[in-house]
């Protein structure tokens, strides 16, 4: 009995020290984590305590007052006394909000008395705050993640990224780690910091370039580009190139009608301002634009160009389509005035091994691919006859030579003929020396003419040696007439050779003017000479 008396004694602190007292210690902890409020107390000899309680001050109608924790407004268990009825008051809070903050009271009472401390343990609430540094970056810069308690005890910090867990808070960023982080304390996740978000900055990647890669002329075709990148890529970022050349800015282009021509390699350009690995132009893949079309320019060639009974003849149809022409088919019409056709064979060429005259008539070739078909203009197939056929070229390549030939002949003979008539156009000058003496009689006519060849030098005026026949008196007036005119007309000299008649009589002008003068006669003797 002694012993037992004497573990109670031990184990009450209150019968060794006899002292009222209360011992607090303050306590910061974080929102959401629980919290425990470290609490000693004391009591005289003699006392066994009968209940414990916790109140705090609150501030009501300008005044604070202590209310215990039993009447405040909070979920089950939110306080919890922890402590004991011989020495320990501690009190625990769990997942602690801001309302929590302020000061707490001990209160106790025992089989002789009571008793309130005097003082109060201070609880302070902080939060976890996530510090990200920088917050927006470029791809493959350094990022740190700090988390900030705001309580001087040492905490174990996690990190999470959009609930996912960070292995190491410091890291070189890339796309993929652009998100919401934040921390919290390790086995209490629950009092986690407000998330702060990251921004990876990065160059435009899968640039996408959507269109329909086969298309009929006439229709409409959009091209529209698309890419990943931060920032996103604006309007004026984006531009379409068809073989190297540039088109139009735009993230969509649109051709209403599109052509054959639009045909070729298309791909699109991205540009945000954000380099990587030294260019900010980032390129699709090409997609190559196939327009197409049904047959087109559609015509008939013929091999030989004529036909002639019995020969053979082929029709060749050529056309130009997108894909190309997989069936071609013939039509003939035995009558130009009728419309309807028959058909004939199908295949790109038509042989006729040996044309007759019912395989005479319209000809039209029907072209057809995936796209749709069209029509050949008509071909009029005529047949020649085998003789006038065989021999028509010939006779006509005669007849062109033989014409040839007879212009050639004739534009000679004009040129030979106007030459003559020129030659004969130029001066001859003739001199006739006319006898009418007792010696001269009338039969004599052509046989008493002199003639004289007058050649006319062009470079220089020539010295005329013309006998004088005139009689002097004459030559003194002539003479002085002619020196007086000299200057006034351009003189033409002429070389003048004379053949007398008979070439053994020796004709002397001066004595037979002389003596045809004293004698009277007429002047038969002179020598007359004309020149035009």
């Amino acid at each position: 009995m002694e012993s037992l008396i004497l573990i109670i004694l031990v184990i009450m602190p209150g019968v060794w020290s006899g002292n009222w007292k209360v011992t607090y210690t303050d306590q910061c902890a974080l929102k959401g984590t629980s919290a425990v409020i470290k609490c000693e107390y004391d009591y005289p000899f003699g006392h066994i305590v009968t209940s414990v309680a916790w109140s705090k001050a609150l501030y009501f109608s300008g005044k604070w007052r202590q209310v215990y924790l039993t009447g405040l407004p909070s979920p089950p268990d939110h306080f919890k006394y922890v402590g004991n009825t011989w020495g320990d008051c501690s009190l625990r809070i769990n997942d602690v909000q801001h309302n929590d903050e302020g000061h707490y009271f001990f209160h106790f009472a025992t089989t002789l008395d009571r008793w309130r401390s005097k003082t109060s343990a201070r609880l302070s609430v902080r939060e976890l705050t996530t510090v990200v540094q920088p917050s927006t970056v470029t791809e493959g810069d350094k990022v740190s993640l700090t988390c900030v308690s705001g309580c001087p005890t040492p905490v174990n910090i996690v990190w999470f990224r959009d609930g996912q867990h960070v292995p190491n808070p410091v890291f070189q960023a890339g796309r993929e780690d652009a998100g919401r982080y934040h921390c919290a304390v390790q086995g209490q996740e629950a009092a986690s910091s407000a998330s702060v978000a990251l921004n990876v900055q990065y160059a435009p990647s899968n640039v996408t370039l959507l269109m329909s890669p086969s298309v009929v002329k006439g229709s409409s075709v959009t091209f529209t580009c698309s890419s990943d990148a931060n920032p996103p890529v604006t309007q004026s970022g984006y531009r379409l190139y068809k073989d190297g050349h540039f088109i139009s800015s735009g993230q969509n282009h649109t051709i209403s009608d599109i052509q054959p021509s639009h045909s070729g390699l298309y791909y699109c350009q991205a540009w945000n301002n954000i380099s990587r690995r030294g260019t900010s132009l980032i390129n699709s893949t090409e997609v190559h634009l196939d327009v197409q079309y049904r047959p087109e320019n559609i015509t008939i060639s013929m091999d030989p160009p004529y036909a002639v009974e019995g020969s053979s003849v082929n029709l060749t149809c050529h056309s130009a389509a997108n894909p190309a022409t997989d069936n071609y088919t013939w039509y003939r019409s035995t009558s130009s005035s009728s419309s309807s056709m028959v058909y004939v064979s199908s295949g790109q060429v038509l042989s006729l091994p040996s044309v007759e005259a019912s395989h005479t008539g319209l000809y039209l070739c029907q072209a057809r691919n995936t796209v749709g078909e069209n029509n050949s203009t008509e071909w009029l197939l005529a047949m020649e006859e085998k003789t006038h056929g065989s021999w028509s070229l010939p006779i006509v390549a005669g007849i062109g030579v033989s014409l040839l030939l007879t212009l050639v002949l004739a534009l000679l003979l004009l040129w030979l003929k106007q030459r003559t008539h020129a030659e004969k156009k130029q001066p001859v000058y003739d001199f006739r020396l006319s006898g009418r003496g007792s010696s001269s009689s009338a039969s004599e006519d052509l046989s008493n003419r002199i003639y004289a060849n007058i050649h006319v030098s062009p470079s220089s005026p020539p010295v005329i040696a013309v006998p004088d026949v005139t009689p002097h008196s004459q030559r003194k007036s002539r003479h002085g007439h002619d020196a007086s005119s000299a200057y006034e007309d351009e003189v033409t000299y002429s070389t003048v050779t004379i053949t007398p008649r008979n070439p053994h009589r020796t004709y002397n002008s001066r004595s037979a003017h002389d003596s045809r003068s004293k004698s009277g006669e007429n002047d038969s003797s002179v020598i007359y000479a004309s020149l035009a």
